[in-house]
């Protein structure tokens, strides 16, 4: 982690040296350190440090972008002139260019020591815990741990400076047999928070019980999705959707829906970088204060998040959900949550007459964003439920399926919870029934 100081140096050295109409510096420093395995054994540590300065430089209505990771007063000059340079071959924009100006940012503490000060050793003996269960069972273990403490800046000639730092810590794994397999995740900022070994258990209790697999045929069922799957569900609509630009280009299935009913009165859902359940950061990459923003409530829906591009397009104000700028993806809600229930996932699956079982999606693309259809598959334990019961595992299946569709089915909530790490922030979801989902074929394994 860099402290404040040395990356204020860091963005006023630049901001110094620049001779364009404005200036945006951005610095991302982190300390990662990754433990891997695979076949119950560990065959990789690795720890990196890095930090990387990013200028924006504006001249009129053109801007360019260039970065660096040397921080030597030299090469941070260099990267301002480059910038500029960059801007000044670009094509004239219809608007103006804007850049944030300061704003009182209320700090968030997500800064564990634990997680900072985590060793190799702490976490080759989570995962040694893991591999050793595996083997019992006779399984293999494979998957990551990893710890990180990073923080980030952002200044400019506006007079802005923000500053966050932070920690986070994952652990995901999977577990297989000849023909089946286990999987489980979690992510905290605090890394007592993990409990590996129970992570394990889950993962290995899947795969003993996804072994000799059957074939399901195509066709529309009720399902259960583990966290794992709503957290894909939701992070999807996220960025196909549930962002300013989307409206604006009218591909979002928001568009023209706000204040109208998209999904069961049971879903809940918003977007919060200062939760502390998620992976917060106060500020987004502009500089913006990170405002809580209420996308679907009980069915409704309410809003979506704005950069200050596409806020200025409507007269209004970011809601702190800048990329950063310039991108052609436009603002995107990072730390999503959606709400939960009562029901454990024993109550969810007791709930099903005939229908199935999912850990989670894999490969899943969308096909038609304004309408959700995404196609993906289930993997890492699937399995038939017969008469509120857990009759036997089945062979993974290909779904083809309108995301707002399923949650517009929702007819249970659970009240066990997963965050599945994203690049910028995270998923918060809890396991939920849907009444209909379509599956569009199976596979061999």
């Amino acid at each position: 982690m860099v402290e404040r100081t040395r990356i204020k140096e860091i963005i006023d050295t630049a901001l110094k040296d620049s001779k364009a109409d404005a200036t945006e510096v951005l610095v991302f420093a982190d300390d990662n350190q990754l433990t891997r395995f695979a076949n119950s054994t560990i065959h990789q540590n690795v720890a990196e440090t890095n930090v990387q300065v990013r200028v924006r430089a504006i001249a009129g209505r053109r801007q360019g972008v260039a970065s660096t990771n040397d921080t030597h007063p030299d090469a941070l000059r260099r990267v301002v002139e480059q910038a500029l340079q960059a801007a000044n071959i670009q094509p004239e924009r219809d608007a103006d260019i804007l850049m944030a100006d300061p704003a009182t940012i209320e700090p968030v503490i997500a800064l564990s020591e634990s997680t900072a000060e985590c060793s190799p050793r702490r976490r080759a003996e989570a995962v040694q815990t893991v591999c050793r269960l595996s083997d019992e069972a006779g399984l293999l273990a494979s998957g990551a741990f990893s710890s990180a403490i990073w923080s980030m800046a952002i200044g400019n000639s506006h007079g802005l400076f923000a500053y966050h730092a932070g920690t986070q810590a994952n652990f995901t794994t999977v577990v297989m047999g000849e023909d089946s397999s286990g999987f489980a995740e979690n992510a905290h900022w605090d890394i007592d928070s993990l409990d590996t070994h129970a992570l394990g258990r889950e993962a290995i209790d899947t795969a003993l019980r996804s072994r000799s697999p059957r074939t399901v045929e195509a066709g529309e069922y009720p399902v259960v999705l583990k966290p794992y799957a709503v957290c894909d569900l939701i992070g999807t609509l996220g960025w196909i959707g549930l962002n300013a630009l989307s409206v604006q280009e009218k591909r979002s299935f928001m568009t023209n829906q706000i204040g109208k009913r998209v999904a069961s009165p049971l879903v809940t859902i918003w977007d919060d970088g200062r939760d502390l359940r998620g992976l917060p950061a106060p500020f987004d990459f502009e500089g913006i204060p990170r405002q809580r923003v209420s996308l679907i409530e009980e069915g409704i829906a309410r809003g979506v998040v704005y950069d200050l591009d596409t806020a200025a397009r409507e007269g209004r104000k970011s809601t702190g959900h800048g990329l950063p700028a310039p991108n052609t993806w436009g603002p995107m809600p990072a730390h999503i949550f959606m709400a939960g229930g009562e029901a454990s996932l024993e109550d969810l699956v007791n709930s099903v007459d005939s229908g199935l079982l999912v850990t989670r999606f894999h490969y899943t693309v969308p096909i038609h964003e304004k309408r959700t259809v995404t196609t993906g598959m289930t993997r890492d334990g699937t399995f038939w439920i017969e008469n509120g019961e857990i009759a036997y595992p089945v062979k993974n299946l290909r779904f083809t399926q309108s995301y707002i569709g399923a949650l517009n089915s929702v007819e249970m909530l659970g009240r066990d919870t997963r965050l599945i790490q994203e690049w910028s922030g995270g998923n918060y979801a809890p396991a939920v029934k849907i009444g209909a989902f379509r599956f569009t074929g199976g596979t061999e394994f």
